[in-house]
């Protein structure tokens, strides 16, 4: 498979154009995905067994459906090669999928997905929708048997899609780093999840917010830099419709020019500082010196 070579200035085709860019220049010895050419929005990948587990001698095959709105949704995943651990052919429950679109970041990528279900493989079912309970012999025989497993739509073995996938690994300098799955993105199970949503964003916002979300993802390139999870993404000073936009300098300071008080408002001017105008103290003193000329008039009268 090769990547297509398409024309859009929509945000969700450019972001998937950049994530099968970004995979096919940083290749792993342990996974690879590819679009198909005749539909974007349909990835195919395939992926070693996690070391030291019942699935470490397996390679294994499957397909990624995107979302016309990717990445603002998650994409759904399912295997097409029996493993023993997530059912053939069927969509399956993950954090990562679109069984729990509360738990999805966009700065996720196609990469991360993949680094992430790989993980998958090592925990349980619990009833999980897609999962399978097999004991481990099985799913050793099930591995052993797994590189022969040909998919009709790539008419290739899933054994020699890894050789070759190893073989572009070697050639690439950055090959030996390792990625990781992000701290915050765990195995989901629908109980756990309904148990406790997040507070997510209206829609409205996310919408406001889709060109800006749908070019910008984490780089988990072998090689590349860990980000944290609140950092920004990283803007490309290469690219037109990235560059870096230059600091803007602070407005000049301009002086206030007091305006003269109209003489119909002037004596509003002369308040106290607790708020009283002065012409109510000046009422109550008056009041008081007549009070007072009235007691001396009274007392002298009798």
């Amino acid at each position: 498979m090769s990547t297509p070579q398409v024309s859009s200035k929509s945000p969700t085709i450019r972001r998937i154009l950049r994530e099968a860019a970004e995979l096919s220049s940083g290749p792993s010895p342990d996974y690879t995905a590819e679009p198909l050419e005749s539909d974007l929005f349909e990835w195919h990948f395939t992926l070693r067994g996690p070391p030291n587990s019942a699935y470490s001698q397996g390679v294994y095959h499957g397909r990624i459906v995107l979302p016309p709105t990717y990445p603002l949704r998650p994409p759904s995943f399912r295997f097409t090669t029996p493993n023993g651990r997530f059912e053939a052919n069927r969509e399956i429950c993950l954090s990562i999928s679109g069984h729990h679109e509360e738990t999805w970041q966009p700065a996720w990528g196609i990469r991360t997905a993949i680094v992430a279900l790989r993980s998958f493989m090592e925990t349980e079912a619990h009833g999980q929708l897609g999962g399978l309970e097999m004991p481990d012999p099985v799913r050793r025989r099930m591995a052993q048997e797994s590189g022969s497993y040909k998919c009709p739509t790539c008419a290739r073995a899933n054994a020699d899609i890894i050789k070759e996938c190893e073989e572009r690994a070697q050639q690439a300098s950055n090959a030996q780093e390792e990625v990781t799955v992000p701290q915050d993105l765990k195995m989901g199970w629908r109980d756990e999840m309904q148990a406790k949503q997040p507070v997510q964003a209206p829609l409205e916002q996310q919408v406001e917010r889709s060109a800006e979300l749908a070019e910008g993802f984490v780089s988990t390139a072998p090689g590349a830099a860990p980000r944290a999870s609140n950092e920004a993404p990283t803007i490309n000073p290469t690219r037109a419709d990235q560059a870096v936009p230059a600091p803007v300098p602070p407005l000049p300071e301009v002086p206030v020019r007091q305006l003269p008080i109209p003489p119909a408002t002037a004596h509003l001017a002369h308040a106290r500082n607790d708020g009283v105008p002065v012409w109510i103290d000046r009422a109550i003193v008056a009041l008081i010196v007549l009070l007072a000329a009235l007691l001396l008039k009274v007392l002298s009268g009798a």
